[in-house]
């Protein structure tokens, strides 16, 4: 079987070898997105490419439908995100910050209305993500094939966090952009800080809102209880030092780091996104909270720091519930492989 995978992200690569593969431009650089159209139109008529592979619905998968019209190729569409969600292009609520989303999300809905329709295969990363796109689509496109995301079940040996003088120390991990909503935690914090001073809170990771992020923590006056840690590939390492991991995220379509925050034992405070509610129940393996409310999660922070029985029994059941999933998932490479070859008799 011969596959082209069109990604957005030049750092992606597939577990199998022997493939193709061709980076995608951004939505608004239309020539750019021609070319690689054009190019990829080429390699399938080239190599007798079967499958053509995208990385989202959106730019990558309105390249590749372009790229295999005329061809025998078949359109796989990948959805590793929960675009469906109303988070997706909502910036807030009366309870939260106003979080600027990117306009272009609204256009990726649209594109992604015709990409999907017109695939052959389509494979998500959660049941949460599946039942969002039959419920939006029902008959109009193939059932969606649940394959998760491959995470290392190795734990890696914890390191320390920087000195701090914080008893009870919060840490996250993500890309510092809107859709994470870190202004969430940081309202949170705020709300938490006037009982509990000593609590602070590590952020590792960057992106286009860590400027904003460093303002709004000086004016809640929680500039020495926020520690920004840049990007570190040890981040996994860190979070066992820490007293609970938070999230806040408007939407997932997996979540990763809460896998890995569960394999490292750390109590999880998140929103309900991703695998919450599928790998992790909600106060039973993590304490959960709607999307942008940063009181619930401010009393999730006060849970944690009160209740101690709370606070140890939670990670055990967390990180038993991750072991479970992880070994029902089965060998993932070979799963999406097997998903792909199917495509070609169809």
């Amino acid at each position: 079987m011969k596959v082209l995978f069109i990604s957005n992200d030049p750092d992606t690569h597939d577990e199998r070898s022997g493939n193709l593969y061709l980076q995608a431009a951004p939505v608004w650089n239309i020539f750019r997105m021609h070319a690689v159209a054009r190019r990829a139109h080429e390699l399938i008529l080239k190599y007798g490419i079967e499958v053509v592979s995208a990385q989202d619905p959106f730019e990558a998968g309105l390249t590749a439908l372009r790229a295999v019209r005329g061809t025998r190729a078949k359109l796989h569409i990948q959805v590793h995100t929960d675009f469906l969600s109303p988070w997706f292009v909502r910036s807030g609520n009366w309870r939260s910050p106003s979080v600027r989303m990117p306009l272009l999300n609204r256009w990726r809905r649209r594109i992604a209305d015709r990409v999907l329709p017109a695939s052959s295969g389509i494979r998500t990363v959660s049941e949460r993500v599946k039942a969002s796109l039959v419920a939006h689509y029902g008959s109009r496109i193939p059932e969606p094939v649940v394959i998760p995301v491959a995470v290392d079940p190795a734990v890696p040996p914890p390191m320390r966090l920087p000195s701090h003088p914080f008893n009870f120390a919060l840490i996250t991990v993500g890309r510092l952009e809107p859709e994470k909503r870190i202004e969430d935690i940081l309202a949170a914090l705020k709300l938490v800080a006037v009982h509990y001073s000593m609590v602070g809170l590590f952020i590792v990771g960057e992106g286009s809102e860590r400027r904003k992020l460093e303002r709004m923590a000086r004016s809640f006056g929680l500039a020495d209880s926020v520690v920004f840690l840049g990007q570190r590939t040890d981040a996994r390492a860190l979070m066992p030092s820490a007293q609970a991991y938070i999230q806040a995220s408007a939407y997932e379509g997996y979540s990763r780091t809460l896998i890995e925050a569960a394999l490292a034992k750390v109590p999880i405070i998140t929103t309900d996104v991703g695998i919450v509610g599928e790998v992790f129940k909600g106060y039973e393996d993590v304490l959960a909270a709607p999307v942008a409310d940063p009181t619930a999660l401010s009393l999730n922070i006060v849970g944690f720091i009160e209740d101690t029985r709370v606070r140890l029994e939670l990670p055990i059941h967390a990180e038993a519930a991750a072991r479970a999933h992880l070994a029902s998932v089965g060998d993932i490479p070979a799963r999406i492989a097997a998903d792909l070859e199917k495509l070609v008799s169809l």
